[in-house]
């Protein structure tokens, strides 16, 4: 695919005030390039505005209904599973007590939780209504441990199922609520349950993640972001899903052609993947090949009308950390674009 450079990509993609969900349209949209020069945007730093409320708790695995760390296709004795996995949650200084508030749930806790941080410090109060963002909480999840397949982390994102959406939803937003420190902080927390209020965000497997909570649940998270995105054939070989998605993430934009052949979703869906993401040693290895899969996966996004945008960030790596200083305030504001607080 074509990317088409664009320069001064960083408050490119905003609009001139905040509309209804079904007001979306397609400013900002489409596929960018950036680098290989990575500055840091100064909303993602201490720009010395009132500091939210920062919580942390753990969850035992033990205890999940859903995701107990004991499924057939671990190798806890290869792949060693957490016993608690903690979670971490950002409350902006600008949420209301008692307002329902949107979320942003963010994999791998606490990952790049320190930026998200700041854009939440910054752009909650910017005067510029183009460059806003929504008092959204986030709730940044530790993942159960290790990575790859026959792994606890691994059977949590690239599984191709509604599961890290239920275990989310049902497991994880309750127990932040009934959460003793929150509760005496904020008694009367509330989130929304308008799926445009509901964001997922991640990295490699993470990102994968982010796309199939948003993908199988529409009906609960529908702003995505996924950075190096783990599109690829990740999903343990033995789990039942491969039934259905044989090549697991892969099917997005395989011959599958899961995105175009499927009915389009209510989604809207940031993408992005680095010049030396992780590209397959072996040329046959197309499956595990990140820069084409993510490619592909925006191709696809484009040709179903998608509210999509992807970016293509030169002599750069997997995850990388100056990417995510680079684009993520924008990233944010082009994600929440659209979106009226209650």
């Amino acid at each position: 695919m074509t990317l088409i450079s664009l320069i001064g990509l960083i408050g490119c993609a905003t609009s001139p005030s905040l509309a209804t969900a079904s007001a979306l349209d397609s400013e900002g949209d489409g596929d960018y390039v950036v680098g290989p020069e990575f500055p840091i945007d100064p909303d993602l730093t201490d720009k010395g505005n009132p500091k939210g409320k920062m919580f942390t708790f753990g969850m035992r695995l033990a205890d999940s209904r859903i995701f107990k760390g004991t499924d057939a296709t671990l190798e806890p004795e290869k792949k060693p599973v957490r016993e608690e996995r903690k979670i971490y949650v950002y409350v902006p200084a600008a949420y209301e007590d008692g307002t329902k508030a949107p979320l942003l749930v963010m994999h791998d806790g606490p990952g790049g939780l320190d930026l998200v941080r700041h854009a939440l410090d910054n752009l909650t109060v910017s005067a510029n209504p183009a460059r806003k963002l929504p008092p959204f909480i986030v709730i940044s999840v530790q993942n159960g441990g290790n990575d790859g397949k026959n792994s606890q982390r691994g059977l949590e994102y690239d599984t191709m199922s509604d599961r890290l959406a239920l275990f989310i939803q049902e497991e994880v937003l309750p127990a932040v609520l009934k959460n003793d420190a929150i509760r005496a902080a904020y008694p009367r927390m509330a989130f929304t349950k308008d799926p445009w209020g509901r964001g997922v965000m991640g990295c490699s497997s993470g990102g994968a993640a982010a796309l199939s909570m948003g993908w199988f649940r529409p009906d609960l998270f529908r702003r995505l972001i996924t950075y190096s995105g783990t599109f690829v054939d990740q999903q343990d070989d033995d789990a039942p899903e491969e039934a259905s998605f044989p090549l697991g993430a892969w099917e997005y934009h395989s011959n599958l052609k899961l995105i175009e052949n499927t009915p389009k979703k209510p989604l809207r869906i940031f993408t992005h993947v680095s010049e030396r993401d992780n590209r397959a040693n072996d040329p046959e290895e197309t499956y595990h090949n990140w820069v084409m899969a993510n490619e592909r996966t925006a191709a696809a996004l484009k040709a179903k009308g998608y509210n999509y945008r992807y970016i293509f960030s030169k002599d750069s790596k997997h995850c990388d950390r100056r990417v995510f200083e680079h684009t993520l305030a924008d990233t944010l504001v082009w994600m929440w674009r659209g979106y009226d607080v209650e």
